[in-house]
């Protein structure tokens, strides 16, 4: 089954929409997640632009073609101006809250050269696709779409994806069946399954030690009095009063699950007030120092944000380490370097099929 969609052409899929939303949470305390080493991506982590595979030959005046209304020629398959024109105005549609007035002709120029890369390649490997009889079946479909389905936003559903983005669940299921195809094309260039050996992932992991570094992290819970921009000087002093009251049942063996639960004005408060584990630079500063310099188990001194009054308590602090090569690091490792194998082989493809075709670009 194919384990990430759109890995090598930038086309809008359903997938890459799930990727790209940002789900709403509350204060930055609440965005706290557990801390994880990242390796950091490098080119088989993201899926391959269309625009970045090698070019296609360069314009020509075609003056007959372009009275034709073509805007490009593959192996005489055309892409009429009309359609390329239609799928520009799409996209700056799409796009048009995030270009800046003094960059909408670079951005023109930019979408239309990938519109055409895009028709090129798409064209190239359908040709592939049908002479080696590749297909995808509606089962192989349908549990993409599921496992996609799985990944959205809590609250979000598939139809609001199709309408924020302008695509249809017709154009979603043409686009997973696609990189179906692709995957099979690029297993078949491969000769099968990819292969990596125990030396290949030793050597990536010499060579790239600080992309597997853990960052100092900790673990920590609090109990938030909150402010509000109409405090008054007096509200801010009333509860700051308040807030130094709680600390002090704390200090005198209050169990600080059980008050933050009936006291906090944080949503952690359903939690006892747990955070879960976070890095540096998750947190607000106040917040992030007073966490940091705290002595395990200890209830600290009430710390005032923009967000409220805080009284934290850390549960584990963990140093800054560099992860051993075990079993998950070298998971990890083995599927980075598969996809990068993968997009190498998608990437000499595309060139192989580019240098035996007639491209032809007109216009500008």
């Amino acid at each position: 089954m194919i384990q990430k969609i759109g890995r090598y052409m930038m086309i809008v899929t359903a997938c890459s929409l799930i990727l790209g939303m940002t789900v709403g949470c509350g204060t930055k305390e609440e965005k706290a997640q557990t801390a994880k080493p990242v390796m950091a991506p490098g080119p088989a982590e993201t899926a391959a632009p269309v625009a970045a595979l090698p070019a296609v030959q360069p314009e020509v005046p075609g003056k007959k073609a372009d009275d034709a209304g073509i805007a490009v020629e593959v192996d005489g398959v055309k892409m009429m101006k009309a359609q390329l024109n239609s799928e520009m105005q799409q996209k700056l549609t799409l796009l048009k809250d995030q270009i800046p007035a003094e960059r909408l002709e670079q951005a023109k120029a930019e979408i239309r050269k990938g519109l055409i890369d895009e028709f090129v390649v798409r064209t190239l490997l359908n040709k592939e696709v049908a002479a080696k009889k590749v297909a995808a079946g509606e089962k192989e479909i349908a549990e993409v779409l599921d496992g996609m389905k799985a990944q959205l936003p809590a609250g979000k559903t598939m139809d609001d994806l199709m309408k924020r983005n302008g695509i249809n669940i017709a154009k979603i299921r043409e686009e997973i069946g696609m990189n179906i195809k692709m995957d099979k094309l690029v297993m078949q260039e491969l000769g099968g399954k990819v292969k990596v050996t125990d030396k290949e992932i030793s050597d990536f992991y010499e060579k790239n030690k600080e992309k597997f570094m853990k960052p100092e992290s900790v673990h920590a819970r609090h109990l938030l009095v909150a402010k509000v921009p109409e405090d008054t000087d007096k509200t801010k002093a009333d509860k700051k009063a308040k807030a130094e009251e709680l600390q002090k049942k704390l200090l005198t063996g209050t169990d600080f699950a059980d008050l933050a639960a009936k006291n906090s004005d944080c949503p952690s408060k359903q939690n006892g007030g747990d955070l879960g584990t976070f890095a540096r630079g998750q947190m607000v500063k106040p917040f992030e120092d007073a966490a940091f310099s705290q002595q395990k188990n200890a209830i600290g001194p009430v710390v005032e944000t923009d967000f409220g009054f805080h009284i934290i308590q850390v549960l584990e602090h963990q140093t800054a380490q560099v992860l051993k090569l075990d079993g998950e690091t070298k998971k990890r490792i083995t599927a980075f370097l598969e996809r990068q194998k993968q997009q190498g082989a998608f990437d000499g493809m595309v060139k192989r099929l580019k240098a035996g075709a007639n491209i032809l670009v007109y216009g500008k």
